[in-house]
């Protein structure tokens, strides 16, 4: 008989099988007082609703209309264009995801610019670059933005080695590169781990863990690290009873 947990789980699975197949960039931290649409976008990283990320995208390009020199509404709205690209991704519309690309780059340069401190900003900017080479030709996106990842990602640590979304970043750069260009999965999961010890809460960069124990070809902590944040989002109670289905739920996904 199966637990009341059950069908909830099972939702998680269903979502999270989808988040191994895109695992966009992890959320950086936000705080309301200096960032005043932060948590809006926060919510929208989550749905990913495009209605939603439109009209956050407007909002933006308004606000940055009235304060042109604020570092922080560039930040939020690349972040804003990023989840606008999920979208066309999911929805198989490279044209559209390629000038989303371009747009949030654009966004991240120019909060750059006007903020070169900021280790949030120059990781994102890593993620998008990342994000050039595949929605491109890696023979010819790789050699030209896989050095500018790693520039942007060795910044950002160098100003802010203790924050999250760094680590996260730079474990996508060791996951995605190929090995023959410095791709090393153990420095990728290492990264993830950093990342999440830093703070555990990370959703997506369980998703990004749990990918690169699949490559590593561990399975079992490929599972766990999906499970374990499965448990986090759900917020239940679990017994031995909902552990063991939510195993066979995360086999039956492929998690």
């Amino acid at each position: 008989m199966r637990s009341p947990n059950s069908a909830y789980l099972r939702f998680l699975a269903v979502a999270y099988a989808a988040l191994l197949s895109i695992a966009p960039g992890a959320p950086a931290p936000v705080s309301a007082a200096d960032d005043p649409l932060g948590p809006a976008v926060e919510a929208s990283r989550k749905t990913r609703d495009e209605k939603q990320l439109q009209s956050l995208k407007a909002q933006l390009e308004q606000m940055i209309a009235q304060n042109p020199n604020d570092a922080g509404l560039y930040l939020d709205l690349a972040k804003v264009q990023e989840y606008i690209l999920d979208v066309y991704e999911m929805r198989k519309d490279k044209m559209a995801a390629g000038e989303a690309v371009d747009k949030a780059i654009d966004a991240a340069q120019r909060s750059i610019q006007l903020n070169d401190k900021s280790g949030d900003a120059h990781s994102l900017l890593a993620d998008l670059y990342g994000r050039k080479i595949s929605l491109g030709n890696a023979m010819f996106a790789g050699p030209k933005f896989g050095p500018k990842v790693k520039e942007e990602n060795a910044k950002s640590m160098a100003l802010d080695d203790k924050n999250p979304r760094v680590w996260a970043s730079l474990g996508r750069q060791y996951l995605m590169t190929p090995k023959m260009f410095g791709g090393d999965v153990p420095k990728a999961i290492e990264s993830f781990q950093k990342s999440l010890a830093f703070d555990t809460s990370q959703d997506e960069t369980w998703v990004w863990l749990a990918k690169a124990f699949q490559k590593q070809g561990d399975t079992s902590k490929a599972r766990e690290a999906v499970q374990t944040r499965l448990v986090i989002e759900s917020g239940i109670s679990l017994g031995p009873d909902d552990r063991r289905e939510l195993g066979e739920i995360g086999e039956e996904f492929g998690l």
